[in-house]
């Protein structure tokens, strides 16, 4: 067999736990550079190589070696298993130990993103203190963990994250990045008559300049009133954008259910990104039907109701004083489903303790939320935000966790009718 069929025909394979292990020996015993930080083993996707001499020089092995995991990958292969037959997986050669990332088309774009994306709104500001090196540190260990898409906005910290994602992308020159930015929050007052042609292309233009592009990967209308739905000239001056080069897609960013499906039915929204986890079930009833018919992409926001669903919030817990956790509980600032999901701190409290008891052995309660989302094939991927690499290891380990069973998923729905339906789903 020639070396790029060999190569080929490995794409589709996920390599078992312990195979994982004898590599990384295998790698230790025939590296001596092994563990330094130029020449240790990436976490990198195995796309498709022409020669074994590119393999070789792509993933830093000796010519033996090289042979060698490929060899092992044939193996086992019969051993070997999809994450998720229905979706094609950009799979990863991973010698590290961290978790095999997963990806779904998004929409009609042609893009395959992570599973597990990246929100990009607590490196920005309200979500308490942030420090810019650690915020960079957390970015590029997603990079590494096999994330490709980003998303921000123009208001997280007045355009802060933005310039965080443009420095990432400035420093990460290999690979594919996507970052998805919004518009449409800058207007002061909030109205749907701000949603003009002038406004959109300055806003448009400021992101350029903050993202240090030439055109906006994806665009999205930053939850806007919803008489903005009703208004065909504005989609019609995000088409026009479009064919200026100034944005690739666009797509909307939205509060309700019903604003979603209003959306969709313009020919060129690509995605729609909506509110979307255990606290908040009912996109699930028939968004995700309409979506998936005219092939829109979804993004899953706010997965984790505001830290709620990891697990780790206590009665006692203390927000900063510029943590939305502390000064949106009621929406005063703005809408309340952005804070806890809209759901009360304390109700919010008794329905984690009975997800934990539900919880799967061997997984966090980040990992199980996130799960539980990446269950339903309509999502294109979940945004949990992180400031620091540890939380975005705990994120991305979710798409690498065997499908729930229909008893853990009829559980959680149990939950959510007995203590949640009844203070969000007819509101959102």
């Amino acid at each position: 067999m020639s070396n790029s069929a060999l190569t080929l025909r490995v794409r589709r394979v996920l390599i078992p736990p312990d195979q994982v292990r004898q590599l990384q020996r295998r790698g230790r015993d025939s590296n001596p550079g092994y563990g330094k930080p130029h020449t240790r083993f990436p976490s990198v996707l195995l796309q498709p190589l022409g020669h074994l001499s590119d393999f070789c020089t792509v993933y830093q092995l000796p010519k033996i070696l090289a042979i060698a995991v490929l060899v092992t990958y044939q193996i086992v292969n019969k051993n070997c298993v999809h994450q998720n037959k229905r979706y094609t997986s950009q799979n990863l050669i991973n010698l590290t130990g961290d978790a095999l990332m997963q990806y779904r088309n998004l929409g009609r774009t042609g893009w395959k993103v992570s599973e597990i994306s990246f929100g990009c709104w607590a490196i920005g500001g309200t979500w308490g203190p942030v420090e810019d090196t650690e915020s960079l540190t957390a970015l590029h260990r997603a990079i590494e963990l096999g994330v490709n898409f980003f998303d921000t906005a123009d208001v997280y910290g007045d355009g802060r994250s933005e310039r965080l994602v443009a420095q990432l992308r400035r420093e990460h020159k290999k690979g594919t990045i996507y970052i998805a930015t919004k518009a449409g929050r800058r207007l002061n007052p909030h109205t749907p008559e701000g949603y003009n042609k002038k406004n959109l292309t300055a806003f448009v233009e400021r992101s350029i300049t903050n993202l240090g592009t030439d055109a906006i990967d994806l665009l999205q209308l930053h939850c806007p009133p919803v008489h903005v739905y009703y208004m065909p000239e504005v989609f019609g001056v995000l088409d026009d954008l479009v064919k200026a080069g100034k944005l690739r897609y666009y797509g909307v960013s939205v509060e309700k259910v019903e604003e979603a499906l209003k959306a969709i039915e313009f020919p060129n929204v690509q995605t729609v990104q909506i509110i979307f986890n255990m606290f908040r079930q009912r996109p699930a009833e028939l968004f995700f039907e309409q979506a998936k018919k005219r092939k829109v992409g979804i993004l899953a926001r706010v997965p984790l109701a505001s830290g709620m669903l990891t697990g780790k919030l206590k009665p006692n817990s203390a927000f900063a004083a510029d943590d939305h956790r502390a000064f949106n509980r009621e929406g005063q600032a703005f809408d309340k489903s952005e804070t806890f999901s809209g759901v009360d701190y304390n109700t919010g409290l008794k329905a984690v303790e009975e997800l934990t008891a539900i919880c799967p052995k061997k997984m966090t309660m980040t990992q199980f939320a996130l799960r539980w989302i990446l269950m339903f094939d309509a999502v294109t991927c979940a945004i949990p935000g992180a400031k620091r690499p540890s939380q975005v290891e705990q994120n991305c380990a979710a798409g690498d966790i065997p499908a729930l069973s229909d008893k853990i998923m009829g559980s959680v729905r149990k939950i959510y009718n007995q203590n949640i339906k009844q203070l969000v789903h007819h509101y959102w």
